[in-house]
């Protein structure tokens, strides 16, 4: 495969409707995947929920990370845990677990099937400023993604190439092989604090 660069942009993405309100699926891998079928590796997808209360799907075998983009949403988990999540707050949890929502909010969603790992974190771009992040190497896992979602604003990427990211673009890097040395380096040259959502995937 070597390194791919990919810039999906925000007309681009699919959304549908589901019982609580809309998502929008931002990136499946591999791209051939369907959902429904449950044959990705990962899938990334942004939520509106629109109503008070709602059931999360049952997902035996997927992994998944939750981040608040706005709003407050508290999750039950049946024998679990309950948390309470704010604006750039997370949760991880088993696709199996029964879950329970309370809020109206956006989220962010990371699902993995058990042959993947992955995490989420919120960086904040100040005006002016620009931050670098860093490739980490996995032990067990040769191949791995980084997809930089823009919540807000405007972004400089430079990786190989430059990229201007704006609200509700994706930013996807995939490789083979990468060096700890590797690193994506992100400049807001815009009027306003940009807020990111990295994604970091380890897989075969």
């Amino acid at each position: 495969m070597g390194n791919e660069i990919k810039v999906i942009r925000k007309n681009e993405h699919k959304t549908s409707r589901w019982s609580g309100g809309t998502t929008t699926q931002l990136y499946i891998y591999p791209e051939e995947s369907e959902y429904d079928k449950r044959n990705f590796l990962f899938r990334i997808s942004s939520a509106k929920v629109e109503v008070d209360e709602s059931v999360f799907t049952y997902l035996p075998d997927i992994n998944r990370e939750i981040m608040i983009i706005d709003g407050e949403l508290v999750l039950k988990h049946e024998g679990h845990h309950t948390t309470k999540l704010s604006r750039f707050d997370k949760d991880c949890f088993s696709g199996d677990w029964s879950t329970r929502s309370y809020g109206k909010v956006t989220d962010f969603n990371l699902m993995m099937n058990k042959d993947c790992y992955g995490t989420i974190e919120h960086i904040k771009v100040e005006i002016g400023s620009n931050n670098d992040i860093k490739f980490d190497k996995h032990e067990i896992y040769d191949k791995s993604s980084i997809i930089l979602y823009c919540v807000n604003g405007q972004v400089s990427i430079v990786l190989e190439e430059k990229v201007d990211l704006y609200e509700g673009d994706l930013f996807v890097f995939t490789a083979d092989k990468i060096s700890n040395a590797e690193k994506i380096s992100i400049y807001n040259k815009s009027n306003e604090e940009s807020h990111l959502i990295i994604n970091r995937l380890y897989f075969n």
